[in-house]
């Protein structure tokens, strides 16, 4: 099959602006689209940033930066989306966001083959696709944050994604040097399903005074050679994103573990987000 040479990415947020990166460094044209100028204009600077570290770090040449940055261009209107090959949602993990993207998009798009492909972490694929006139071209592909870094996206087929979509997909996660992994359609599919308990386990941890953040952090770091303890993993995730993840498992299987500890809840309507907004589990600088 040929290669993406055109892709849009909706939501230039930590995982939109990853995704919008990954593949500008891969040689794609990339449209990203906000919802405001300034949400715009802050996912402009995470990404020129992000690039620029990746200079700083010897990841990439400066040649190379330019070129990505090139590569890129910025809207807030979705019909701008009208040429894509292949695009991306990658807005809040809110089923009514989604659906509401992925409706403007299937209208906007005018290849009916092109895929529309949703970075939910958690919401069964079918919920999404069956709101689009094209459901055989939806799917889920699950990036990982940070998404320069991570090598993995899970593949999530719903019912109704045709087989062509599926292979199309993993020869785009390959284009882009990614590993792909199928993974079934239900909250949480395979990584956030074996995660997530873990996860909570720790908050709970932390919520019946048994352990201190960072002993829990140490211990599964230096105990079970984890790269980053539970809780500062949350902290990276985002505590609110980690709670709209919980809940829509927690919705679909009725299981305690996925249950969203009250500490948790308490911290996200307190705004301690984790690193983006400086505090969470631990407190952060910048």
């Amino acid at each position: 099959m040929d290669p993406v040479t055109r892709l849009g990415v909706v939501g230039c947020g930590l995982m939109g602006s990853g995704i919008a990166e990954v593949a500008a460094r891969s040689g794609i044209d990339v449209r990203v689209a906000e919802a405001t100028p300034d949400a715009l204009e802050a996912g402009r600077r995470r990404l020129t940033a992000s690039l620029d570290r990746g200079v700083r770090r010897a990841k990439l040449s400066e040649e190379q930066r330019d070129q990505a940055l090139a590569r890129l261009s910025f809207t807030h209107d979705l019909s701008d989306m009208a040429d894509r090959q292949f695009v991306i949602e990658a807005v809040a993990e809110n089923r009514d966001i989604k659906t509401d993207v992925l409706r403007i998009l299937d209208k906007a798009v005018e290849d009916p083959a092109a895929v529309l492909a949703t970075n939910t972490s958690s919401i069964p694929v079918v919920d999404l696709a069956v709101v689009t006139e094209r459901p055989a071209q939806v799917i889920g592909m699950h990036f990982f944050n940070p998404v320069p870094v991570q090598q993995l996206v899970e593949l999530i087929p719903a019912l109704l994604t045709s087989a062509d979509t599926v292979q199309r997909t993993r020869d785009f996660a390959e284009q882009l040097g990614k590993q792909a992994i199928q993974a079934p359609d239900r909250s949480g599919f395979v990584v956030n399903a074996l995660l997530v308990p873990y996860l909570l386990s720790a908050v709970r941890m932390v919520e019946s005074g048994a352990a201190q953040p960072e002993d829990i952090d140490r211990g599964m770091e230096l105990g079970c050679a984890h790269p980053m303890g539970p809780l500062r993993l949350l902290d990276l995730i985002g505590l609110d994103t980690a709670q709209a993840v919980a809940e829509s498992m927690y919705e679909e299987f009725k299981e305690p573990l996925y249950a969203p500890p009250a500490l948790l809840r308490r911290m996200v309507a307190a705004g301690h987000l984790g690193r983006k907004s400086g505090r969470g589990f631990h407190t952060y600088d910048g």
